[in-house]
C-alpha cells in the first residue's frame, strides 16, 4: 500500500462530529491529517468549499461523520463507506481506489453503500423507506454530493466514512428549522424541536450517541494503524 497517496484532509460536520473525531485521533503518533470543521447543509457546504484551499489535485481527502438508514439493512451503530451519492437524479461516486483500500482497512465492519443527498433532514421513518425503494439508495446525509460534486472535477480523490445514527423504523424530530443559513445548529430551535416529539427525541439522542462513540472508534481504528498501512 506504499504507493497510494496519504490522505490529506478529513472533513466533518461541525459540533459533536468533530469532535468525536478529534477525539479519536487523541494519542495517534505519526502523519494526522488535517481535519476541518464543515457547515451542516448543502449550500453552506458549497459556500465554504468555495471560499477554502481544498482544490489540491491529487490529493485525498476523507469525509466523515454520521447518516440515517433507509433501509432495514442498516441500523444505528453501523458503519458505512460511500460508493455514490445521488440528488435530483444525478448521481456522483467516490474515488473507488481510495474506497476499496479504506474498506480492505475495515471490512469486516464496514458495508459499502449507496448514499442520497438531501437539502433538508429526513424526519419521518415512511418518508425514508419511500426513498431508500424510489432511488434504490442505503442511507442519507446532506453533505457528500455536495462535496464531491465540487472536488471530482477538481481531480481530489473524496472517500467516505460514516456512522448510522437513526434507523428507518422510527420518526426522528425534524431539525430542519434549526439549521441556520450557515450550516451552524441554532439552539432554541433544536430544543423545541425535541420537546415536540420527546419519545423520538431520546430515540434520536441514544442513537447519535452510539453513532458517535463508534465514529471516534473507528477514527482511532485507521488512524492508529495509519504508518504501517500507509494508505
Amino acid at each position: 500500500m506504499s504507493n497510494f497517496l496519504p490522505i490529506n484532509t478529513i472533513l466533518v460536520p461541525q459540533g459533536a462530529e468533530y469532535q468525536a473525531v478529534c477525539r479519536g485521533l487523541r494519542g495517534v503518533t505519526g502523519f494526522i491529517p488535517t481535519v476541518v470543521a464543515i457547515p451542516v447543509g448543502m449550500k453552506p457546504l458549497l459556500k465554504y468549499l468555495q471560499q477554502g484551499q481544498f482544490l489540491v489535485p491529487e490529493s485525498r481527502v476523507l469525509i466523515m461523520g454520521i447518516c440515517g438508514s433507509l433501509s432495514d439493512r442498516y441500523t444505528v451503530g453501523d458503519i458505512v463507506l460511500y460508493q455514490d451519492c445521488i440528488y435530483q437524479g444525478k448521481l456522483q461516486e467516490c474515488d473507488r481506489t481510495f474506497t476499496a483500500q479504506l474498506h480492505s482497512s475495515i471490512s469486516q465492519k464496514a458495508s459499502l453503500v449507496k448514499s442520497v443527498t438531501s437539502d433538508r433532514v429526513i424526519s419521518s421513518a415512511a418518508e425514508k423507506r419511500r426513498l431508500g425503494k424510489t432511488l434504490a439508495a442505503d442511507v442519507v446525509d446532506m453533505e457528500g454530493f455536495t462535496a464531491l460534486e465540487f472536488f471530482n472535477p477538481a481531480g481530489v480523490s473524496v472517500a467516505m466514512l460514516r456512522i448510522v445514527s437513526d434507523d428507518c423504523q422510527h420518526n426522528i424530530p425534524d431539525l430542519t428549522p434549526a439549521i441556520n443559513s450557515d450550516g451552524s445548529l441554532n439552539p432554541f430551535p433544536l430544543v423545541i424541536a425535541m420537546l415536540r416529539q420527546p419519545l423520538a427525541a431520546t430515540r434520536l439522542i441514544r442513537g447519535s450517541l452510539t453513532a458517535l462513540k463508534v465514529l471516534e472508534e473507528v477514527t482511532n481504528l485507521l488512524f492508529s494503524g495509519y504508518s504501517n498501512q500507509n494508505f
